[in-house]
């Protein structure tokens, strides 16, 4: 309970004008009062924060520990490439170590929220790489870019590769997919509390907030504890809006837990993620085993190319040797990260609902239940209204804090359609689907993942082998659903999105 401050001696006397405490002998004068009144506004407000501060903490360690995990796990990757393919494959690695630095270099980006087409980024780096060691284990024929272009038209069915392409790209997307959309919804999640904390205290609740902590001060009831199921209604009334995320926030709460389970899980981050360069060997002496049966169904193909003129003994310089790949699991690590991301995901699926309670109990004091010794409002006793419900809708009749349940809060129905996208993402991600996230690097920028890049850096990649499957929007999750199943039971067009927000803004001057 606030102690009063700046009152130096209790002179009660009849103070009829009083706007806020109940009329009758107060030591308040009109001008304490509404100091009183700005500092339990202030007070409160600062509750709030300090309430949201801690879930931001929460939601923000969270993703800055996985954050740091996969990051580790790509550059370890990354480093066991660069220190083994030397001495494996000689001039075929260092004449082309562009090209595996772009793909990581595009996974990377991609995880960051990039608008990059992960699909076709494989095709693409598939591509490149087989273009360059086909000239470099051929280099007794002059080939050129047309004739290229031939042989990739037919690689797809000679498969030079063997199955590492296509198993990668199934394996490596889910992962991908996964792994970026889990990253991002906690910092979504603490993005939303931020701003809601923000929100401003209304003039009914502002009365409210003052005749709970400070009217008893004007009384002379310093020491006499609000009612608790009184707290309770005021807080309900001032935090009615903050009370509709409740719903939406579940869900994504749900939904983080279920893919989370996915990265540890079937999407198998750790396995599939630490030996990208594994994979990428294998596909290369792939290549290497079936160089003449692959050369000479492209000559089929394509014809037979000019002999070159240069001449050259490159083939000679490649080394054959066999270089121990490894890679160290971390699935320990991952399994302790996920399992601790539950826990917590758990904790705060209530946050919004369970607010007033632990604000009335721990902030401000109030007392317990069966007190009938209380500060009701209006005297020292028992408080008989019962509880108002949560929500805005369950306010309409809530005594203590005048609510126009007709006019709901603006900044708080748009976090709520942040959630449902983000809800709408995972629930893509946990089937694998990819999803437009042309705005996500912005979110990510700041979360120590590195800094966003400029569309004409990251923009898509042309690839002559075209992905198989274009990334999704963003769409709503259907409201009826439970978090991931009710994301991905049905998606509603980007268009749409703009519609409601159209409508928000006119609802909000008709309001007005």
């Amino acid at each position: 309970m606030p102690r009063l401050s700046g009152v130096k001696s209790f002179i009660f006397q009849t103070w009829e004008h009083l706007r806020i405490c109940p009329q009758g002998y107060t030591c308040c004068t009109s001008e304490m009062e509404e100091n009183f009144a700005n500092k339990s506004r202030s007070e409160f407000e600062a509750m709030m924060k300090e309430a949201g501060r801690s879930v931001q903490t929460t939601l923000t360690a969270q993703h800055r520990s996985f954050d740091s995990y996969f990051q580790d796990l790509l550059n370890k990757s990354e480093k066991a490439l660069y220190d083994a393919f030397p001495s494996m494959y000689g001039e075929l690695y260092t004449q082309n170590m562009k090209v595996f630095k772009d793909l990581y270099s595009e996974l990377r980006r991609y995880y960051r929220g990039s608008n990059i087409n992960l699909e076709e980024a494989l095709n693409e780096f598939w591509t490149r790489l087989l273009e360059r060691l086909f000239k470099l284990m051929n280099p007794q024929y002059h080939i050129t870019d047309e004739y290229l272009d031939c042989m990739v038209k037919h690689a797809e069915q000679h498969k030079p590769f063997g199955e590492v392409p296509r198993d990668l790209k199934v394996k490596a997307t889910r992962a991908f997919i996964a792994a970026r959309s889990y990253a991002q919804g906690f910092l979504v999640g603490s993005d939303v509390v931020r701003k809601v904390s923000q929100v401003s205290l209304s003039h009914e609740c502002t009365r409210a907030i003052m005749k709970l902590m400070y009217c008893p001060h004007c009384r002379g009831m310093s020491s006499v504890k609000p009612c608790n199921n009184y707290c309770l209604n005021v807080v309900k009334g001032c935090l009615a809006n903050q009370a509709d995320l409740n719903t939406e926030w579940k869900y994504l709460m749900d939904s983080l837990v279920v893919v989370a389970d996915r990265i540890d899980g079937p999407y198998n981050v750790d396995t599939v993620i630490g030996t990208i360069h594994m994979r990428i060997a294998e596909a290369i002496s792939n290549l290497q085993e079936n160089k003449d049966s692959i050369t000479a169904k492209v000559f089929q193909g394509c014809g037979n190319p000019k002999i070159s003129t240069k001449g050259s003994s490159s083939e000679d310089k490649k080394r054959r040797g066999k270089v121990a790949l490894e890679a160290k699991s971390s699935a320990q690590a991952l399994e302790m990260l996920v399992l601790d991301a539950k826990g917590n995901l758990t904790a705060l699926k209530t946050y919004w609902i369970t607010l007033p309670g632990s604000l009335c109990s721990k902030k401000v004091m109030a007392s317990s239940a069966a007190d009938n010794k209380c500060w009701n409002g209006m005297t020292k006793g028992s408080y008989l209204p019962e509880v108002m419900g949560d929500g805005l809708a369950n306010q309409i009749n809530n005594p203590e804090v005048e609510v126009d349940i007709t006019k709901p809060d603006m900044t708080i129905r748009q976090q709520i359609m942040q959630l449902k996208i983000m809800t709408n993402r995972l629930g893509n991600a946990n089937i694998g689907n990819d999803v437009d996230f042309q705005d996500a690097s912005d979110d990510m920028s700041g979360s120590g993942s590195g800094d966003s890049c400029p569309d004409d850096v990251c923009g898509k990649r042309l690839s002559k082998s075209p992905s198989t499957r274009q990334p999704e929007t963003h769409a709503i999750p259907k409201q009826s659903g439970h978090g991931i199943n009710g994301a991905s039971s049905r998606s509603l067009p980007s268009a749409f999105l703009l519609l409601l927000s159209v409508a928000f803004i006119a609802a909000q001057h008709l309001w007005r």
